[in-house]
């Protein structure tokens, strides 16, 4: 592969020069073409100009590999905001090399950027434009590339972004209402950590001292409470390095295949948020199972993506399953029953589905369902939280007095008695 340096010219005539990597001049020549600019002079770059550009990208790959590592990683919001101008840019019949040049260099995140411009680089050697986002998995996942493959090949690139703003923005606005419900069970959890820690550390060491003095017998909830306490301030250390391993090899377990499987497959029957976290899934298994129907994807490939795209082990197995089955020779609907994922009513709409050769419309049918069942849960997820952890602060409380201040009341009533 050559560099050679060429000057062209723009639709609206204009003087363009740069560099290109190509086998020769006629390839080179061909690629600015496909640039929609017409070449005027296409010659070999000098050695000079080549060792500049190796010592550049030394320099950027010296320099910018810590730079890299405290990059903020690639977000949804900056997927969505690329979606929807790539969207803008292809309906507006900008061409494909001359639109991701533009967003590479008006996109503020650094990750994002340097994925464009790699992108660029690659549409420039004449690579496909999916061919070219499938470089950057850890920024464009494989029901991304997909959708704007088929998006390509069906001359619909337009449309298949937009698809996918729509998708990923649905997505985002789920992520936020889990977290808006769950905000507040997690502050009230943290405040009780810190209250336990305080107490333990700070308040039951002065009752401690007191109770001694005394020299009384005290209760067995009392003794208790010392002992934790004592625990905590002399073996402190203990506790610590008991958490920080424990999630050091929880975390380790978690990204083996079993345990992933096993921890996937456990969250879904959770108590209060089991059947939440059960509903998101299958919709964004119908939204994304439609999405690639809708785009044209083959049957068994679509529900390969869609396994991939629920992001949960156990439910992706299931997904598998019944790929399988349909490489067999059974139809959708047998195998959705098969699979135990699906309510009655949602199996109805799939087997009217397939029957009339709508399955993509009924499927987001069935997306929104469950969405909207996700949607009400979340918001009545904080009054069924609760009653659980008002009942944890009362039981904290309760242990308190009584491993407290039964004891004092017990000495109170010994000192009238002596007198």
């Amino acid at each position: 592969m050559a560099t050679f340096s060429y000057s062209a010219r723009d639709a609206s005539g204009g003087l363009v020069k740069g560099n290109i990597d190509a086998p020769d001049q006629n390839t080179a020549a061909q690629v600015l073409r496909r640039r929609n600019v017409t070449p005027v002079s296409i010659v070999l770059a000098t050695k000079k100009s080549s060792g500049k550009k190796r010592s550049d990208k030394a320099n950027v790959a010296s320099g910018g590999i810590l730079s890299d590592f405290f990059a903020p990683a690639v977000t949804l919001d900056d997927l969505i905001i690329f979606s929807r101008q790539m969207y803008s840019l292809m309906k507006a019949g900008i061409p494909i090399l001359r639109a991701v040049s533009g967003l590479a260099d008006t996109t503020l995140s650094k990750r994002m950027r340097e994925a464009l411009i790699d992108v660029g680089q690659q549409l420039e050697r004449g690579r496909s434009f999916s061919s070219a986002l499938n470089h950057h998995p850890k920024i464009f996942s494989q029901l991304y590339v997909s959708i704007i493959h088929v998006g390509e090949n069906t001359g619909k690139l337009d449309e298949a972004c937009m698809q996918l703003a729509e998708y990923l923005e649905r997505e985002q606005e789920t992520r936020k209402q889990i977290k808006s419900a769950t905000r507040y069970p997690m502050f009230v959890v943290i405040a009780i950590v810190i209250a336990l820690i305080v107490m333990n550390i700070f308040v039951i060491p002065t009752f401690a001292g007191m109770f001694e003095k005394f020299g009384a017998e005290l209760p067995f909830l009392t003794r208790f409470l010392l002992n934790m306490s004592d625990f905590f301030v002399h073996q402190g250390h203990f506790i610590i390095v008991g958490v920080i391993g424990s999630v050091y090899f929880l975390r380790r377990y978690l990204k083996t295949e079993n345990g992933r499987y096993r921890w996937d497959r456990y969250k879904l029957k959770l108590p209060a948020v089991g059947s939440i976290f059960e509903r998101s899934l299958l919709a964004r298994f119908s939204r994304s199972f439609a999405m690639m129907l809708k785009a044209g994807v083959p049957l068994t490939h679509a529900l390969n993506l869609t396994a991939d795209a629920v992001d949960n082990a156990f439910m992706s197995s299931r997904i598998v399953g019944m790929r399988q089955n349909i490489e067999r020779g059974e139809s959708l609907s047998r195998v959705a029953a098969g699979s135990g994922l699906f309510t009655p009513l949602v199996m109805q709409m799939i087997g009217v589905g397939e029957e009339t050769g709508r399955i993509d419309e009924l499927l987001m049918d069935v997306a929104e369902y469950y969405e909207r069942e996700v949607d009400y849960d979340l918001k009545s997820l904080t009054s069924k939280i609760e009653p659980i952890l008002i009942t944890i602060v009362s039981v904290m409380v309760l242990v308190l007095a009584l491993g407290i201040f039964t004891p004092m009341w017990d000495m109170m009533s010994a000192t009238k008695g002596g007198r």
